[in-house]
């Protein structure tokens, strides 16, 4: 069974190794392999650690986990994560979805949609009216963002480890959109996408 709850200090290095397996499957052949091996679940900890408790801004981390089998013993595994607050760039959208991640494992299961919708709460919760998201514009999952309404808003050139990529802004204009493309389905009913 999956949960989503509001990620603690304690999470930080399980969301740092989501984080790097994540970006290792979803960038692969398109940020440089030697960057992705790279990548440092210590450092990204460090980082994670901060933003769970940085509330400025309205921001917010949200974790999916997952129970162990039944036939192990112990605590649920962090398998996902979500994070955002009052949008970083304004004139775009209000707020903004900045991270999220899942085990490849767990993807189509439902989680990114549970996770995209505490983000979207969160984000009403706080005043924010629109959401965006910035998405890689090669990364598969930019599908995912657009199969939830996301409408392309804006592009642009960044760097990314000194590699240039492109990247979109996805926009939900209003959040109430985001809120009904992630609400629960009802029991017995399936959605297409998990």
């Amino acid at each position: 069974m999956i949960s989503i709850r509001r990620a603690r200090p304690g999470d930080a290095a399980a969301i740092a190794a989501v984080h790097v397996a994540a970006w290792r499957s979803a960038y692969a052949g398109i940020l440089r392999d030697g960057y992705l091996a790279e990548l440092s679940e210590p450092r990204l900890a460090g980082f994670y650690h901060r933003a769970i408790l940085d509330r400025r801004e309205g921001h917010a981390v949200f974790v999916a986990t997952a129970a162990p089998e039944a036939a192990e013993a112990g605590t649920p595994q962090v398998v996902g994560f979500a994070s955002g607050g009052r949008a970083r760039r304004r004139g775009l959208a209000e707020g903004e979805v900045e991270t999220l991640y899942v085990l490849d494992d767990y993807r189509e299961r439902g989680c990114g949609r549970r996770l995209m919708r505490a983000m979207a709460a969160h984000l009403r919760a706080i005043g924010c009216n629109s959401a965006m998201a910035w998405v890689l514009e090669e990364n598969p999952s930019r599908f995912f963002y657009r199969h939830l309404g996301g409408r392309i808003a804006m592009r642009e050139a960044i760097r990314v480890a000194g590699q240039g990529v492109e990247q979109i802004a996805l926009l939900w204009d209003p959040i109430d959109t985001l809120l009904a493309a992630t609400a629960p389905v009802p029991e017995g009913r399936l959605r297409e996408d998990g």
